[in-house]
């Protein structure tokens, strides 16, 4: 019976219908790579060709006239790697004590037993349809002292009522067993949280890790409103202002070449440099990442 069954099997696989479904889902997806891939791959052509290429629309995936006299103008400048290094700072401080925060809320709603559970959970989802509005959050920031201050740019995007939700329902998940067995062995409630369940939540964490970092490193608008010290912006920040003209040079010995070099290809510039870091994490991470997606959005 078996030996009937396997060149059935076989002529299903091998049928014409088969064959056209294959072949058009190949094609799909190559588009898809291609629709993906070809913006990014023209950024990154237009940031490495001359201004009289990108003028004439010669650029396409390939640079022409190659030229590096934007990315020199904007490394060479000791302003940009100080904005570097301060967005390194905000982007660990800030995703760990998301991390932090965020586990420390989402575990606790996680579970039925505790009391008031479901109204907290309704004041956190509250808080995703209505806010206090630009300038109530400024004079709070303002009174708390939090202007110019690190604490000023992290605290704002702390938390996140979709990442919340996330965590709760992946940590709802977590077989209790296991728990009840970390019970048995005398673990406390943290040391359950630490021992047992976070080991099983590494899909959510990384996918977590991935979303707070990358929040954290291309938020330029905390900057914008909370500080106002130049040597305390962010590099997503200050390559806005270099994109708006703000933070040209004002020595008018500097050569106008280079000024229109910089006018033209900037942009692209600015989002290669800016991408380049998030794009070198995903890949290590990038196994958690669907799994998380979609274990963490199971519905309840």
């Amino acid at each position: 019976m078996e030996k009937n069954k396997l060149p059935a099997a076989r002529r299903v696989r091998e049928s014409a219908g088969y064959k056209i479904f294959s072949g058009i889902n190949g094609i799909i997806m190559v588009l898809v790579c291609v629709a993906t891939l070809y913006p990014f791959l023209y950024l990154v052509a237009q940031s490495f060709s001359s201004e009289e290429a990108i003028m004439q629309g010669r650029v396409g995936i390939i640079p022409v006239q190659f030229s590096v006299t934007t990315y020199v103008s904007v490394l060479k400048k000791g302003e940009f790697m100080h904005s570097y290094k301060n967005t390194l700072i905000y982007t660990v401080l800030g995703t760990a004590a998301s991390m932090f925060f965020s586990c420390m809320l989402a575990y606790p709603l996680s579970k039925e037993r505790l009391w008031g559970s479901k109204g907290v959970m309704k004041f956190i989802i509250f808080t995703m349809y209505f806010g206090g509005g630009l300038i109530p959050n400024y004079i709070l920031m303002q009174r708390l002292h939090l202007i110019n201050k690190i604490s000023g740019f992290i605290i704002p995007s702390l938390l996140s009522t979709y990442y919340i939700i996330l965590m709760k329902s992946f940590f709802k998940n977590v077989p209790k067993e296991l728990e009840e067995a970390g019970q048995i062995d005398g673990l406390s409630p943290i040391g359950n949280f630490i021992h047992v369940v976070l080991p099983l939540s590494m899909p959510i964490i990384a996918t977590m890790l991935l979303f707070n970092a990358v929040n954290y490193w291309n938020n330029w608008y905390n900057a914008f409103l909370y500080l106002d010290k130049k040597e305390m912006w962010p590099v997503a920040y200050y390559l806005r202002t270099i994109i708006n003209g703000a933070s040209t040079s004002a020595d008018p010995g500097e050569v106008n070449a280079e000024k229109m070099q910089i006018a033209a290809n900037i942009k692209s510039c600015s989002m290669v440099l800016m991408a380049l870091p998030i794009i070198c994490i995903y890949p290590f991470i990038q196994k958690y990442y669907v799994q998380g997606m979609m274990l963490g959005g199971v519905k309840e």
